[in-house]
């Protein structure tokens, strides 16, 4: 419950939870005062259905009243030891994250011995080995392919892993290091540092000649002299920086979009990725066969010795 932003909702709940147990217990008095004054000497209630069907002046079972009594008994021993009282977290603090966690930790533990054989390995060697690249799948599949894609060759905004360009650096360390940390990219809005919406324009052919792809000549030599606005974290030259995370330009990869408004747009608006770190989600030996997996994607590695 604890999604409720006001004291109000909490106590809303509760309120309306016990206000039904109330009436439970109301509606259960009622019914068990016994018979109900008739009009007729037949022991019916008078009511006729069908020319021949009449309802029976009986008071109501009394095994089906003690089963009453005990789901009610039961709910509020329930609410007693877990939650279900608006904010009350109940007397066994029990949570369904609790609950995750621990199975997770017991899961971990049972698996411990099966990742121990390739937590010594280095990355080079492991992903040569078959059965440590499917467990690697796995892990991929149920981590990261929601948003890099189950061949891992991502969309727009989400990275391709299986080719050989990298924004932070592709060394086994390093990918490592981005699993487990995550990264936080950051392009700011540059127009205002560039100029006009004409600069931003002769920017962009500039940006778009550096890969020789189509361009107006004359723009981008316009733009080169007010690219170094750009410099700082691609370079003059264009090649980027994985220090921090700044794209190559001079490549045919276009994370973002490919074209002169794609570009226009990012130079204007910029751009906010964020890579969520896996460190709290998996332990160290599950990342190591992840990260393994992943630099197998853009690699070659040699077949594991028999």
């Amino acid at each position: 419950m604890s999604d409720f932003n006001t004291e109000f909702w909490s106590v809303y709940v509760a309120g309306l939870t016990v206000v039904s147990i109330v009436a439970c217990l109301l509606l259960l008095w009622i019914t068990a005062r016994g018979k109900t004054p008739s009009a007729t000497a037949d022991n019916t209630t008078g009511h006729v259905w069908d020319d021949d069907l009449r309802e029976m002046n009986n008071p109501m079972p009394r095994w089906w009243m003690w089963l009453f009594v005990i789901t009610i008994v039961f709910s509020l021993l329930y609410l007693v030891a877990y939650p279900g009282l608006g904010s009350y977290q109940g007397e066994l603090r029990w949570t369904t994250r609790g609950e995750y966690d621990a199975e997770v930790q017991q899961a971990n533990k049972e698996l411990a011995p099966l990742y121990a054989q390739f937590t010594a390995r280095k990355t080079e060697d492991l992903a040569g080995d078959a059965n440590a690249m499917a467990i690697g799948e796995r892990l991929f599949m149920n981590n990261c392919a929601q948003c890099h894609g189950s061949d891992a060759r991502g969309s727009k905004s989400f990275p391709n892993l299986a080719d050989a360009d990298w924004l932070y650096g592709g060394s086994p360390d390093k990918i490592r290091e981005t699993i487990t940390q995550g990264r936080k990219g950051l392009m700011p809005p540059m127009a205002a540092a560039v100029g006009t919406p004409e600069d931003v324009r002769n920017v962009a052919h500039y940006v778009l000649s550096l890969s020789n792809g189509p361009h107006d000549s004359v723009r981008a030599q316009l733009g080169k002299t007010k690219f170094t606005a750009c410099a700082a974290c691609h370079g003059m030259d264009g090649k980027g920086n994985q220090a921090m995370g700044a794209p190559n330009l001079t490549d045919d990869v276009w994370l973002h979009g490919w074209g002169e408004q794609a570009i226009v747009n990012m130079i204007t608006a910029g751009k906010a990725n964020e890579m969520p770190a896996q460190a709290g989600k998996l332990t160290d030996a599950q990342i190591h066969v992840l990260a393994t997996y992943v630099w197998s994607l853009g690699n070659k590695p040699a077949p594991a010795k028999p």
